[in-house]
């Protein structure tokens, strides 16, 4: 009786194990935002293994988050409050605000009062860094006073 060979197979699964490896740091959020540049200077991480909260308003408004169950899916008004006060009282993770440039000014200020009244203390700004300079980060990040 034969017996069937598997070191194709375990050849296979290895190569696929490495291409999903090398590809899965390139994904961030699904969410296509065009930043608007600053002049600010990129922020210090104070904890490598805390993930951010990233807020993520695109160009129709609509709003994300990346730590949601379904973070590639827009969240209503009405449910972000409680998303985010569910998030805050689990953890102290900080919170950035990805807006889009062409997105109404407004919609990013009612996006923060939101998280003002969900029980955020500090949220940031991400922007895309003015300078091209090789030290710098794909983002820049520029504090805001505590709302």
């Amino acid at each position: 009786m034969s017996e069937i060979n598997v070191v194709p197979y375990i050849d296979v699964m290895l190569v696929l194990l490495v291409i999903f490896m090398v590809t899965a740091p390139l994904f961030h959020q699904g969410v296509e935002v065009e930043l608007p540049s600053a002049p600010a200077k990129p922020l210090e991480k104070t904890d490598e293994n805390q993930e951010p909260l990233i807020i993520s308003v695109d160009l129709r408004g609509q709003v994300f988050l990346n730590k949601s169950d379904t973070p590639d899916k827009p969240v209503a008004d009405a449910l972000f409050r409680n998303q985010i006060e569910e998030i805050l009282s689990k953890e102290t993770s900080p919170i950035y605000v990805r807006g889009d440039s062409g997105v109404d000014y407004g919609r990013v200020v009612t996006v923060m009062v939101m998280l003002q009244e969900a029980g955020a203390e500090n949220v940031g700004l991400i922007t895309d860094p003015t300078v091209s300079d090789s030290a710098t980060p794909d983002f820049a990040v520029e504090e805001l006073d505590p709302l």
